[in-house]
C-alpha cells in the first residue's frame, strides 16, 4: 500500500474543529423568511391539519406569532391572507382593510423592525380560486389580471408592506407590478417575484392552510411544466427584464437544480421556496419516528443554501433558528 500514490482527502475529516475549519455552506438566521396565515375573525388560533406546527391566525392572536418570531431573531415574514368573502375578482385581495393589508398594518405597528413581505395574488380571494381573472370558457385571462394584481401590489404598500412578492405567474406581471408601485409613488418598494414557479403537486396543504384550491381545472397554463428546464431561465429572464429585485424558485426540494442555474446567472439575490408539501413529508416521517427531525430539516435547508439560495422562505424557521442556537 505505501507505494500507491492517492488523494488523502478523508484529512480534512478527522475532527469536528478540523471540519468546521474548512466548512464551505452556513445557514443563518437572517436567511430565514417566515410564511404566517392571517384570517378574519376573532380569538382564531387554527392549526393546518396537514402542517403540524402551522396555524392559521386572526389578527388580535397574530401577536402570539410575532413575539416567538422576534424573540427567535427571524427578520422577515411573508403574509398570507383567507378573506371572510371572495368573489370573481378576487375584491378583498386589493381591498385597503383587507386582511393582508390589516395584518402588514398590525406587524409595522408593533414590529417594525420586521420586513414585512406580503403575496400578492387573486387565488385565495377570488370564488374560483384561480390567480386570476375567469371568463365563461373557464380561461384564466392574462391581461386583465394584471391590472388586479398592480391594483394589490400599491394597497398592500400603501398597509405598509416592505417587500412585494407577487407569485401568479401571468406574463407581464413586473412590469405591471412596477408601474402600479412607480406611478403611486412606491419607487422604493422592492419586488420579490415568484419567477420560476412549476405545477407542483407539492403544493396541497399550503391550499388547505390558505383555501385556495382552484374550483376547476388545474394552473398548468400559468404554472410551469416540471418537465421544463430551459423554461426556468426564460421566465428568470423576463422578469429581472422588467425590474425584478429578488428571484424566487418555487418549489425548492425537487428543483435544486434550477435554483443552481438562476444563481449562475444571476446576480439578484435567489430565494428558494421550502413548501408545504416538502415541510409536511418530513413532519410526517418525524411523528412516524422514521427519521431524526433537527437533521432532516437543517441538511435539507443546508441543501438549498448550497445550491446557490441567499434566503429561504420556510415553514421550519423558527425551529430550525431553535436547533442551530440550541435552544
Amino acid at each position: 500500500m505505501k507505494d500507491l500514490t492517492f488523494k488523502r482527502n478523508r484529512r480534512l475529516r478527522q475532527s469536528a474543529t478540523m471540519r468546521s475549519m474548512v466548512k464551505e455552506t452556513y445557514l443563518h438566521k437572517e436567511d430565514f423568511i417566515y410564511p404566517i396565515f392571517v384570517m378574519e375573525g376573532e380569538n382564531i388560533k387554527n392549526e393546518v391539519s396537514s402542517m403540524p406546527g402551522v396555524f392559521q391566525f386572526s389578527i388580535d392572536r397574530l401577536g402570539e406569532e410575532m413575539d416567538e418570531v422576534v424573540s427567535l431573531g427571524i427578520p422577515s415574514v411573508i403574509l398570507f391572507g383567507l378573506p371572510a368573502e371572495k368573489d370573481e375578482v378576487g375584491t378583498q385581495a386589493f381591498h385597503n382593510h383587507g386582511i393582508v393589508q390589516e395584518a402588514t398594518r398590525f406587524v409595522k405597528k408593533n414590529y417594525p423592525e420586521i420586513a414585512v413581505i406580503a403575496d400578492t395574488c387573486l387565488c385565495e380571494f377570488t370564488s374560483h380560486g384561480h390567480c386570476g381573472v375567469v371568463n365563461g370558457k373557464e380561461q384564466i385571462l392574462n391581461d386583465p389580471s394584471l391590472d388586479l394584481l398592480a391594483k394589490t401590489a400599491v394597497s398592500q404598500a400603501e398597509a405598509g408592506a416592505d417587500i412585494i412578492a407577487p407569485s401568479n405567474m401571468m406574463d407581464g406581471f413586473v412590469t405591471a407590478i412596477r408601474k402600479g408601485l412607480d406611478d403611486a409613488g412606491f419607487e422604493d418598494v422592492p419586488i420579490m417575484s415568484y419567477a420560476v414557479k412549476y405545477a407542483s403537486a407539492y403544493y396541497g396543504p399550503f391550499r388547505d392552510a390558505a383555501d385556495g384550491a382552484p374550483k376547476f381545472g388545474d394552473r398548468k397554463t400559468y404554472q410551469m411544466d416540471p418537465s421544463n428546464r430551459m423554461e426556468a431561465m426564460r421566465e428568470a429572464t423576463s422578469d429581472v427584464e422588467e425590474g425584478a429585485d429578488f428571484l424566487i424558485v418555487k418549489p425548492a426540494l425537487a428543483y435544486l437544480d434550477i435554483v443552481r442555474d438562476v444563481r449562475n446567472n444571476y446576480d439578484l439575490p435567489i430565494v428558494a421556496y421550502n413548501v408545504s408539501g416538502e415541510y409536511a413529508m418530513v413532519k410526517a416521517a418525524s411523528i412516524n419516528g422514521w427519521i431524526d427531525e433537527k437533521q432532516t430539516v437543517l441538511e435539507t435547508l443546508l441543501g438549498m443554501k448550497r445550491a446557490g439560495a441567499d434566503l429561504i422562505i420556510t415553514y421550519h424557521a423558527k425551529d430550525a433558528v431553535r436547533w442551530m442556537e440550541g435552544k
